[in-house]
């Protein structure tokens, strides 16, 4: 730890992971202001002690998420392209737009997602407590290993047809029932993890990473209470209906990508970023602020989702005012990740793995703005149902989420398997523009398609009769989604570098390469 006696700015100075632990066995020491509000004396990190962390785990975690990942991004272009030309679902029901569109969004989210969250958090938790995963090696396999059954458990059901039919929550009952099991144990071993940590504080990520795991579970028990028709049979049916029925799901669904999709994120931003940058925490106070604001405002943003329905209009504008609010807690986070980089800032043109991490952040603050404008009425009136609102949520799950994994993977497999650093940081640099050209091309189009598809449903003659028919909107849309296939093809791509690098780093090898931010480039292997 070294002081700055101008500004009372505590700075940790070190390495990376693998021999720096002040950062992982001090975490409270990873904020800029003092703890006492004064003074210029910062404590010096407690001894650093041997732990024999459970890190198997994680490496399960970390290849899953890299294999899932791939999976979700290949179905998720598959359905782009079928968009575009209809004639790719081959008249087959098992492959048609309307099953692998399940497939995709789930694997994106649970299985690619939701396999970052596993690896990131169990990572997190150890290093920040100092102590092992709660339940030894048991209860830590048991959810990673239940969590990939759930996974393909969900995945059988969508090409099947096995479905309640709501929107992230598409498997049936069984599925839904094991999940919680599963989700019990996963709760159980984080909370006693943190219960036996060696460390007084509790650090920010891992409240977020908590508050996704406790909420998620509310979210799952209220949004798939159901009666089944049988116990040997896979339908069931809600136990709510109408409108009830409504905003019971877009509270859920709404709620997924506030604690699943944002929640656990914000967590891995709060622990990689520092650590990547070698830099505290801009502001641990801004952290927990931006914490309690976010999970007292989140929860209520769900009716935002059903403007112009048949729900009343005041739960309609608790929605949207409470979704215009989460606003600022939404910019808090991103600036507390991005001031984070403070004194930094040169390492983005030599760190490819650290541009992943903040460009996420970008594209978290660039989706959180966009969110609350589309929860507006006026504007809801024009999005709503368009490909404006298929934009936006990619612009978070492919911008944000997305991203801020890639750089966590590629932070942790070097260390994870014990080696000098990533095969190749110029294919990391590679996967970045490949990424980010495809999100831009991705999200652009979406924008114009969707803006333009608002305005011809809107569009009356002279008459007071409808303008254009709606095969004309889909006719006019045929370039855009062109477009958009090819922005996801770019982003898959990149993710097939990724797993190139991810093999060839496990299995030892380096490229021989110049630096980053060198023009010249040595001959390769």
């Amino acid at each position: 730890m070294q002081v700055n006696n101008h500004s009372n700015i505590r700075l940790f100075m070190g390495t990376d992971e693998t021999v720096r632990e002040g950062l992982d066995s001090c975490p409270e020491h990873l904020e800029r202001e003092s703890s006492m509000g004064q003074g210029s004396m910062a404590q010096t990190a407690s001894p650093s002690v041997a732990v024999n962390y459970n890190m198997d785990v994680v490496r399960w975690a970390a290849l899953a998420t890299v294999f899932w990942g791939v999976v979700g991004f290949l179905v998720g272009d598959v359905i782009a392209w079928q968009l575009a030309f209809p004639v790719l679902n081959f008249d087959t029901e098992f492959l048609n737009f309307g099953r692998l569109r399940p497939l995709h969004t789930s694997a994106v989210i649970f299985a690619f997602g939701g396999n970052a969250l596993l690896a990131t958090s169990f990572y997190v938790v150890q290093r920040t407590c100092r102590t092992p995963l709660y339940g030894g090696t048991a209860l830590p396999a048991f959810v990673f290993w239940g969590y990939q059954l759930f996974i393909v458990m969900a995945a059988i059901g969508y090409v099947t047809g096995v479905t309640q039919g709501r929107e992230y929550a598409e498997p049936e009952w069984f599925v839904d029932l094991w999940l919680t099991i599963v989700w019990v144990g996963y709760l159980a071993m984080f909370v006693g993890t943190l219960l036996k940590r060696q460390e007084p504080h509790i650090y920010v990520a891992n409240w977020f990473y908590l508050a996704f795991i406790v909420t998620i579970a509310m979210l799952h028990l209220g949004n798939n209470l159901a009666i089944p028709v049988s116990l040997t049979g896979a339908k069931s049916y809600s136990l709510f209906s109408g409108v009830q029925d409504a905003l019971t799901q877009w509270w859920y669904g709404h709620n997924a990508v506030g604690f699943f999709l944002t929640a656990g994120f914000l967590g891995m931003m709060y622990y990689f970023i520092p650590k990547r940058a070698e830099r505290p925490v801009y502001s641990y106070r801004l952290s927990i602020i931006h914490f309690w604001a976010l999970i007292f405002l989140y929860i209520w943003a769900g009716p935002h989702h059903l403007h112009y329905t048949s729900l009343p209009d005041w739960a309609q504008t608790l929605g949207m005012t409470f979704s215009i609010m989460l606003w600022m807690p939404s910019w808090g986070g991103m600036i507390n990740g991005l001031m984070t980089l403070s004194g930094a800032w040169d390492k983005l043109r030599t760190d490819p793995v650290l541009r992943f991490m903040v460009a996420a952040v970008g594209f978290y603050g660039m989706s959180t703005f966009e969110g609350p404008v589309m929860s507006i009425k006026a504007v809801n009136g024009l999005s709503h149902y368009t490909d404006w609102t298929i934009g936006h949520v990619h612009s978070g799950a492919l911008g944000w989420v997305a991203f801020v994994s890639f750089g966590a993977i590629y932070f942790l497999i070097p260390v994870l398997w014990n080696r000098e650093r990533l095969y190749s940081m110029r294919l990391v640099a590679h996967h970045f523009w490949l990424g980010t050209i495809g999100i831009v091309l991705y999200i652009t189009s979406m924008w114009v398609s969707g803006i333009m598809q608002g305005l011809m449903w809107r569009a009356y003659d002279e008459l007071g009769f409808l303008q254009y028919s709606f095969i004309e909107t889909v006719e006019a849309m045929h370039p855009y989604y062109i477009i958009r296939a090819t922005g996801g093809l770019l982003f898959l791509l990149g993710s097939l570098l990724m797993v190139w690098n991810v093999y060839k780093t496990i299995k030892g090898d380096l490229r021989n390469e110049a630096p980053i931010g060198t023009s010249a480039t040595v001959a390769a292997e």
